[in-house]
């Protein structure tokens, strides 16, 4: 290791490139061996010989080059986007080197963040303060300078937003991200950064939105529902606000609990909306 440099992981694992200077290469195959991370740098020792990507050298992540069937038929894998091409990372332990590897690309950059922005649908007049992150095994956290802790649990990522934005003094890429803290109620954080460093962060950030991001069918009854309980009201109000039965009520938030749309706080059917169902609530308001 180079002066200043640290491992932080060691595993085996599958590799390839499949686009090179810019062409897809289809007669490629995997390549078993050991996959070294630090802070600094990627290196993929195989039979062939040792290939090492630095860190920096790395542009974007993401989407998939299923150029065949033995590529295809691995459904987790990293793309790795640098100026050669394309490199495939599939370790063995996907999820644990997923952490490390985020960790490593974002852990040591300073962000500025605005926290909450954006509470229970009510824009908040919070200043933008400078932050650290640290990739977890659920959640991303951030640290700000003034004394703010934030949990975004990758699990409980309503929406996601990004683009640039007026941010201090400056036009600044920047994400909006919408979750939710212990007590459930609907948050909004802005993050910006360095580009490579928010374009890493969408990328991390994504996966956690698509494990909320719902196709199920849905009553108009269904949607009002959401719709209240995203707006306030109380779980036990609903019955007079939308006037409907009490039974009908409990029934449908049986429904809605057995579609992970709503989580049950206690017994008697006390429910509040978890990211899919503040989707959900979302896109039927816009519907309107």
């Amino acid at each position: 290791m180079k002066p200043g440099e640290h491992k932080l992981g060691d595993t085996r694992g599958r590799f390839l490139q499949v686009i090179k200077n810019g062409r897809e290469i289809h007669d490629v195959d995997w390549t078993s061996g050991r996959i070294l991370l630090s802070n600094r740098r990627l290196i993929l020792a195989g039979t062939a010989g040792k290939r090492t990507i630095e860190l920096s050298a790395i542009e974007k992540l993401g989407g998939r080059f299923d150029v065949n069937q033995r590529i295809a038929t691995v459904s987790d894998y990293f793309s790795i986007h640098i100026p050669s091409g394309v490199v495939l990372l599939a370790p063995v332990d996907y999820d644990e080197f997923e952490i490390d590897f985020f960790g490593a690309l974002l852990n040591s950059k300073q962000f500025l963040a605005r926290h909450p922005a954006v509470a229970g649908g009510v824009v908040q007049n919070t200043e933008w303060e400078k932050a650290r992150l640290k990739v977890e095994e659920e959640a991303v956290s951030m640290a700000t300078v003034g004394g703010k802790f934030v949990e975004i649990r990758l699990d409980d990522i309503g929406a996601i937003k990004t683009g640039e934005r007026k941010v201090v003094d400056d036009v600044r890429s920047l994400i909006e991200v919408e979750h939710s803290d212990d007590e459930g109620t609907s948050l909004q954080t802005y993050i910006s950064g360095p580009d490579r460093a928010i374009t890493f962060l969408y990328s991390l950030l994504r996966e956690g939105e698509e494990l909320s991001e719902t196709s199920i069918e849905l009553s108009e009854t269904d949607k009002q529902v959401l719709t209240a309980l995203y707006s306030g009201v109380a779980p036990f109000d609903i019955p007079d606000f939308l006037g409907l039965d009490v039974d009908q009520v409990e029934e449908l938030f049986e429904r809605l609990i057995d579609h992970n749309v709503v989580e049950e706080v206690r017994i008697r059917h006390e429910v509040q909306l978890n990211a899919r169902g503040r989707n959900i609530a979302s896109e039927a308001i816009n519907e309107q």
